[in-house]
């Protein structure tokens, strides 16, 4: 019987009375060393063998859940709310992790450009929590919050028909404006095409963790670039290139820790 641990390997003998397995035939091995020697044995042993799990996790030395069995990109072992129990709902969850990590790349790039260029002065534009306020000659808000409901309702409900039914909106037929070709999708959450992958990588998906592994944990990066964007706008009131400035400026009094104390005192 084997029993999988953390970190560890070796073979340890539990002591049994059962009749299965003869005295005589019984080696005691641990840690890798054998021992010929039944003096110590009762009747009857039988021998467990404990292997090593050769496999990261996101607190040292922590069993995984048995549902994280480390074939998902970016699978550490966490999930303290046992959310993925479900296969199910663990499915729908990478998928919505890849799509607010994407999101997030993306907010965290547009938002350092925009207040780089505000900030060097190539460009007057607002800081990015007030572009949302911004009123455009173009076309007036209402009727820009509708184009983006349609356009944005319509990619999505594509998007959840394509994980209910992998590869059905690239069939012809499927509506997307005679571009289904282009949008055949590798697998759910990864679209591909010459429109989605223009630079034809990770053309073998099933074969592609670690361009996977890359582009999740850079999301999470982004993740968590976003929270701290939003807690340093609501303290500081300005943008995140303005608050580096004034860091590199006075790095030991500029801090975190006296931005926040201040912002409260």
């Amino acid at each position: 019987m084997e029993i999988a641990v953390a970190r560890s390997s070796f073979q340890i003998l539990a002591h049994a009375n059962s009749s299965l397995f003869p005295q005589n035939n019984i080696n005691k091995t641990t840690f890798g060393k054998s021992l010929n020697n039944n003096n110590w044995l009762s009747k009857k042993a039988f021998r467990v063998t404990v292997r090593a799990q050769d496999r990261p996790t996101w607190l040292p030395g922590l069993d995984p859940p048995s549902y994280l069995n480390g074939t998902l990109a970016g699978d550490f072992g966490f999930d303290p709310l046992g959310l993925g129990e479900d296969p199910e709902s663990l499915k729908w969850y990478v998928q919505a992790e890849l799509v607010h990590a994407r999101f997030a790349m993306a907010g965290v790039a547009g938002i350092l450009f925009t207040d780089l260029l505000r900030v060097t002065g190539i460009s007057d534009l607002p800081v990015w929590y007030e572009a949302g306020a911004t009123k455009f000659d173009f076309a007036n808000t209402t009727t820009l919050f509708i184009v983006q409901l349609l356009l944005m309702g319509f990619v999505e409900t594509k998007r959840y028909m394509d994980f209910k039914n992998p590869g059905s909106q690239a069939k012809n037929g499927s509506f997307f404006f005679g571009l289904e070709a282009s949008l055949e999708g590798l697998e759910p959450g990864y679209p591909g095409g010459p429109l989605l992958n223009p630079l034809g990588l990770a053309k073998d998906i099933k074969n592609a963790h670690e361009l996977k592994l890359k582009e999740i944990k850079n999301g999470r990066l982004a993740m968590m670039a976003m929270v701290g964007f939003f807690v340093q706008a609501n303290v500081t009131h300005v943008g995140p290139i303005e608050n580096l400035i004034k860091h590199l400026s006075n790095p030991w009094h500029t801090t975190i820790i006296q931005t926040m104390v201040q912002s409260t005192s």
